[in-house]
């Protein structure tokens, strides 16, 4: 293997022990939790690395970084997530390579994916992405709307045309009452989770926890993890 290969192996392996030590400490399947491996600022080459050591889903936050990294990598049977905040002048690109989207947060954006999906002719996942920062009305610092707008939301994804309503995402917050506890705040999006999927059962996706926390995101039941350090390393300086 290249040095590099050799690199990115070793790196996957502590953290998928890392993955079933946490499941195994939470009393879940390992099979319970999908690793999405986040490439943001790693060149197509890593990618392809990543692809032949059994990574099947990649995440993007930028699409000036994804579209091209996409195209890139056509051949090979990936699942591109976004999770970036997006902009509506970004959203046809994104549709056009992208199966998920993971940071809706405003209904402006549902109606632009929903256009965007039915023009590329392909159904594309939406996470509701919540911040748990944000005061009512509100966006996060980090993007994602309040947690009591998920629910109007979430129905104006599900009844877009292209858009399919997958769950839940977010990002453990800086500030508010939530900082520094990220265990309390996945455990949150789990209860919200369980609500939006008394009306939307299919909803079940919970997408929380990146490298630093990963194991509280497992332990409080995300199904989806997002790890990109801990895989590819501390990510060089964007020039």
């Amino acid at each position: 293997m290249t040095d590099r290969k050799t690199e990115l192996a070793a790196n996957l392996a502590r953290v998928e022990e890392r993955i079933a030590s946490a499941c195994a400490a939470a009393g879940r399947e390992r099979a319970d939790v999908t690793l999405i491996v986040v490439t943001k600022t790693y060149p197509a080459s890593d990618v392809r690395l990543l692809h032949e050591l059994g990574v099947r889903e990649v995440a993007e936050n930028r699409d000036q970084d994804a579209a091209p990294k996409a195209a890139d990598c056509a051949d090979l049977d990936l699942t591109w997530h976004f999770v970036g905040q997006l902009q509506t002048n970004k959203v046809r690109s994104v549709a056009s390579y992208a199966a998920v989207v993971q940071s809706v947060d405003r209904g402006r954006l549902v109606d632009a994916l929903s256009t965007a999906a039915v023009r590329a002719g392909h159904e594309l996942g939406c996470l509701i992405q919540v911040a748990l920062d944000a005061e009512s009305g509100e966006r996060g610092e980090r993007g994602g709307v309040a947690p009591d707008g998920i629910e109007e939301l979430a129905a104006r994804v599900a009844e877009a045309p292209g858009l399919r309503l997958g769950g839940l995402m977010t990002v453990a917050p800086l500030v508010g009452e939530y900082a520094g506890r990220q265990r309390a705040a996945f455990e949150r999006l789990l209860e919200f989770s369980s609500r939006l999927r008394a009306d939307h059962p299919a909803a079940n996706m919970v997408s929380a926890g990146m490298s630093a926390d990963l194991e509280e995101a497992v332990a409080a039941g995300a199904t989806h993890v997002r790890i990109g350090t801990a895989v590819l390393g501390d990510r060089p300086r964007l020039g």
